[in-house]
Order: structure tokens, then sequence, then C-alpha cells
């Protein structure tokens, strides 16, 4: 049995209900969750190809031509975008990637409610500005940081209003999209797409500044899983052929009972071994200490530091002790006695302050 072709609105329906339960799923690292993301983008790029085969929007037409039932289809660009964002991604290059295709979906939503004049002046304002400029795009062009907050206020308490208006516009009987007044489901839809416009131009300037932060980040060479493809490659190749090896030696063979010569004829040992002395040597080592034993007693150090000039005698309070005068050596004793008497002398004959002429009146 053939399978029946599915119409816009089915699709479009099976893509919101996947979109609002990821909106509603906080496992955001879990396969499943991007298994979801993926089908919800498949679903959303099928009512684009369904949009576009049966041409529902054209540039030629105005709002009021479009019928109310097919203004919540001119989302589907704007869900596409919010939802590539969601995809993950093993490397910066990779977002980037990612960030340009949210972009796209971004400008084509944008150029799509241009052509039919649904941008209010201020948004239609804000557009120009990123087509001058797409890459330094952002709705607060001032450097002035004062400027800046009051402008991030002002369009976050904008965005709040809207939310608030929606949610009161869903909450009341005359906007239900089943049965309610045609021009009250109208004014909601416009309403929601007005929110999305909001919500676009916020997305754009997040998307710039996170393109900046990833083109600081530093791109590996060689990507990671080439190069593990390479070494397993490689290991296949050294194994599978038993004359060719990438190693300068063959392996040792580190069998326990191997048995045969250690060295080959060229010299390369053929199994491990470990050099050591004579087997007298190794008795004497069984039972010493642990720690290294003195080679020589503290005297023995102190006699060898002195043989080497190391130690430094003399000095200190016994250098300021005069020794003791004796008393049976007479010539010591007249030495000292005219030393004394010709120091009197030289203090009589030049007193205190005799040679000091400069300060004289």
């Amino acid at each position: 049995m053939a399978e029946e072709p599915r119409t816009l609105k089915s699709v479009y329906q099976a893509a919101e209900g996947k979109r609002l339960a990821i909106e509603a799923s906080y496992e955001i690292n879990s396969s499943s969750y991007q298994d979801d993301v993926a089908a919800a983008i498949q679903q959303y790029e099928d009512c684009v190809r369904i949009i576009d085969k049966i041409s529902l929007f054209s540039s030629n037409e105005s709002l009021e031509d479009v019928a109310t039932s097919d203004l919540p289809y001119l989302l589907v660009l704007h869900y596409i975008a919010e939802l590539v964002q969601k995809v993950s991604s093993s490397s910066p290059l990779e977002r980037q990637g990612i960030l340009g295709s949210a972009r796209e979906s971004y400008e084509r939503f944008l150029h799509v409610l241009d052509s039919y004049s649904i941008l209010s002046p201020q948004d239609s304002k804000l557009f120009g500005e990123y087509n001058e400029d797409p890459s330094g795009f952002s709705t607060v062009s001032t450097t002035d940081p004062n400027a800046r907050r009051n402008a991030k206020i002002a369009n976050f308490k904008a965005e709040k209003q809207l939310k608030q208006k929606l949610e009161y516009m869903r909450s009341s009987p005359r906007y239900l999209e089943d049965g309610g007044d045609e021009e009250a489901v109208r004014e909601l839809y416009l309403a929601n797409i007005a929110l999305s416009v909001h919500m676009v131009f916020q997305g754009l300037e997040g998307i710039n500044r996170e393109v900046q932060v990833l083109a600081q980040a530093p791109i590996p060479l060689i990507p990671q899983h080439t190069a593990v493809e390479q070494d397993e490659r490689r290991r296949g190749e050294s194994t599978g052929n038993d004359d060719y090896t990438e190693r300068l030696d063959i392996p040792l063979q580190f069998g326990a009972g191997f048995k045969g010569p250690l060295l080959s004829k060229g010299g390369k040992p053929l199994r491990p071994f470990t050099l050591v002395g004579d087997r007298q040597e190794l008795r004497n080592g069984v039972f010493r200490p642990g720690h290294n034993l003195p080679t020589m007693s503290i005297d023995e150090y102190l006699e060898e530091e002195r043989r080497r000039g190391g130690i430094i005698e003399g000095g200190g309070e016994a250098s300021g002790r005069q020794p003791e005068p004796d008393e049976d050596d007479m010539d010591k004793a007249d030495q000292e006695t005219m030393k004394a008497r010709e120091w009197d002398e030289f203090k009589e004959a030049n007193p205190r302050g005799s040679g000091n002429t400069l300060n004289r009146g």
C-alpha cells in the first residue's frame, strides 16, 4: 500500500510537537535529545519544501493576501534556526558551520517578513543595520556602558511585554485558534511573529559574539579521529607484514624460559639482562643496613677540613684579650715604659685642637 502524501498542516503539527517536547527537556547531552532535534529539523525542512512547492508565499503579495491559517507557517525558518543551534559539535570549526546555517535561516526569515512589510519601523531599522554589517551587528550600537545597559534593560522589558501579551491572548477564549474570532486569531499570530522577530535579532547578536570567541580558539593541525585512524592503519600494516617494521630494534624476548645467547653476532641484545658485580660483593650487601654508613669519625673529618683550609682559626672573643705581662722580663718592661713616656711627650707638644686652624677667628 502506497504511503499517502502528507499535508503541510500535518507535517507542521508533528514538527511543533517535537519542538515543544525539546523545549521541555533538560537532557541536552543525551543521544535521544540530539535525535529529537535532528527529527524536528527534518520535519520543519519538509515544511519548507512543501511551502516552496505549492508557492504558499510570494513577494508579489501583501500581508492582507495571506490567509490567517497560513500565518504560522511564516515561523518555520525561525524554528529551524533555533533548533540548528541546539545541535552538538565536537570542534570549533564544526560549531562555526552550525552557526552559519542558523544565520542563513534567520536571514531568510527576515527577508520573507520584510517582503510582506510585517516588520515594525524599529525592526526595519535594525534589519537595515544588519544588512550593512552582518558580522558586526549588535542591537546596541553605542559603546557607552551606561547606554548599553539601558538598551539591554529596554530590550528585556520589550520581550517581557510581548510574552505577557501572548500569554493573555492565548488564555482568552476570544483568541482560540479553533472557533475563535478570526480577527483576534490573526492578531494572536502577528503578535507571535513580532516576538519571534525580537528573538531573531537577539539570536543574530549572540551568533556574532560566539563567532568572535570561536575565532580565538586554537584549531588542531590534524583532527583527532584522523590521527587515531592513521595509528590503527600503521599498527595493522606492521602486524600484517612480518618482514617490515618501523621499530629500530627487533622486539626483545621476555619469556621466562627463553634460553640462548645474550647478544647476536652483530652486537644487538637478544633478551633482557642486568649488569651485576661478583658474588662476594652481592653476598656482602645482603645484610647491610638500608642507609649509608659513615666512613670516618668526627675528629678525622675535622682534621681533614683543617688540612684543606676549611676551618678558620683565631678571631672572636679570644682575639681581644691582652696577654698577661711577664714581671721577670725587664727588657720588655723597659720597652713599655719608654713607649708610654714618648706618648706623654707627644701629647704635651701637641695639645688637643692645636692642629685645627680652620675655625679660628
